[in-house]
């Protein structure tokens, strides 16, 4: 059974660095074929892809974050963490860790920002962060 878990500050001052992790369990995060997914949804509005590390380790974002996010993992602890840096009251959001099949075209950028949210298989229950002085 495949099971994801976020875990991190509640309250971020502006202009920190938010810092997220994702504990998967039941599936190694280094099987291919497969992306871990950062994925937000600020109050009131829709869900946001942010950004993929895939099973070699490689990275893609949406560009709309203007190279303020970073996705590592931690293979021995099968975990995968996002790093979003001089955040703003606009990151106040839900913050989701989602997994996702990889598409018949492969990885892109372009591909990631057009999946349905549907292709998402397995998510985190989510957790809130504010960004708030």
């Amino acid at each position: 059974q495949v099971q994801l878990q976020e875990s991190g500050p509640g309250l971020v001052k502006p202009s920190q660095t938010l810092s997220l992790t994702c504990t998967v369990s039941g599936v190694s995060i280094t099987t291919n074929h497969y992306g871990w997914n950062w994925i937000r949804q600020p109050p009131g509005k829709g869900l946001e892809w942010m950004g993929v590390i895939v099973a070699d380790g490689s990275t893609y974002y949406s560009p709309s974050l203007k190279s303020r996010a970073s996705i590592s993992r931690d293979t021995s602890k099968n975990q995968f963490s996002l790093q979003l840096s001089s955040v703003t009251p606009e990151d106040t959001a839900l913050y989701y860790c989602a997994r996702v099949p990889e598409s018949r075209g492969g990885w892109s950028t372009e591909s990631l920002l057009g999946m349905n949210i549907r292709e998402y298989d397995y998510w985190g229950q989510g957790t809130q962060v504010t960004v708030s002085s």
